[in-house]
């Protein structure tokens, strides 16, 4: 079972439009598609469309929009509640591809939510083989609450991944060092956060087909521990570093819809694919699937297993074990 955590939910909207976004002028609209939205529940979706049992935790008042929007594709969730409504958040995609988003805040927990669904999280993990907790934090809660979370799930059996940026990110970094977070999915930009790196040199060297920078970074990351960084990088695929060595997978062509949901989708895949028992190298392999496929589908649609490809990855070892 996956259980995903998405501490700052959202109904996400996506506005397909004909062309590129004139800013400022009256634009038409040629389509639109409300989604049920937040990082951990489009994880726990593309497990759902895979038959993998999953359940999404994540705060919300009772008959929410976004609970409806869970009832509607049938996903199992399981709530805390708050007082006030699920923020909804707006992504205006271009024909190319390009997309933009609109983020607001989300709604303020106060000390007994958030010691509230703490608690639900440790009950709700009790024989998982992953705990995903995923995304931005919402006002009021401490920048430290994954590395909270991480630490009170050591010694449950279970593992943790967390996909997230900024200052919660930041926080984990000791939840890394000690083992009790199992794997980070940083895109570039997030890794160039916690390492000080320069994001344009590493997107640049990984479109010229040259992954040592991304390598470099990930490594210093996980220094001796066991963290497997499991590393996104837009159109030049996905890098998984391990203490053992470290892949590079290369997406195969698609036209681009909509990449919202695709690092997600990502994400899904290795766990899905590690559950099944595989090498980090073929995790990698269906992660990158997934995240390619994804990225082809309108709004935050999950990928289901007719529309992967993962024969069309290439995947290929780009390091050799620690020493």
């Amino acid at each position: 079972m996956i259980v995903t955590v998405t501490a700052n939910p959202s109904l996400d909207r996506t506005i397909v439009l004909p062309g590129p976004l004139d800013r400022g002028a009256v634009v038409r609209a040629i389509g639109a598609r409300s989604e049920p939205g937040g990082k951990g529940i489009n994880v726990s979706r593309v497990a759902q469309v895979a038959g993998v049992p999953t359940v999404a935790l994540l705060p919300a008042p009772s008959g929410d929009p976004l609970l409806v929007a869970l009832d509607a594709v049938g996903l199992h969730y399981r709530t805390v509640a708050t007082a006030d409504e699920v923020r909804s958040n707006i992504t205006v995609t271009e024909p190319d591809g390009t997309t933009t988003k609109l983020n607001l805040p989300g709604t303020t927990l106060d000390a007994g939510q958030i010691d509230a669904f703490a608690a639900l999280i440790l009950a709700a993990s009790a024989g998982a083989e992953w705990v995903a907790l995923c995304g931005s934090l919402p006002p009021g809660v401490p920048a430290d609450f994954y590395r909270q979370v991480a630490a009170s799930l050591a010694g449950s059996g279970c593992r943790v991944a967390v996909d997230t940026s900024g200052a919660p990110l930041a926080a984990l970094l000791p939840a890394v060092a000690d083992g009790s977070v199992h794997l980070i999915k940083p895109n570039t930009e997030e890794l160039c956060e916690i390492t000080g790196g320069d994001v344009a040199h590493l997107d640049g060297s990984a479109a010229a087909g040259d992954f040592s920078p991304t390598l470099e970074a990930a490594r210093s990351v996980i220094g001796s521990g066991d963290c497997v960084v499991l590393a996104t990088l837009g159109a030049a695929g996905a890098m998984v570093v391990t203490a053992d060595g470290a892949w590079q997978a290369t997406p195969p062509p698609i036209t681009p819809v909509s990449t919202v949901g695709a690092g997600d989708a990502t994400l899904a895949g290795y766990l899905l694919a590690s559950i099944a028992g595989a090498a980090p190298a073929e995790a990698l392999r269906a992660a990158v699937a997934h995240g390619s496929a994804a990225a082809a589908l309108p709004g935050t649609q999950p990928p289901r297993p007719g529309d992967l490809a993962p024969h069309a990855v290439r995947v290929s070892e780009v390091s050799t074990p620690f020493v």
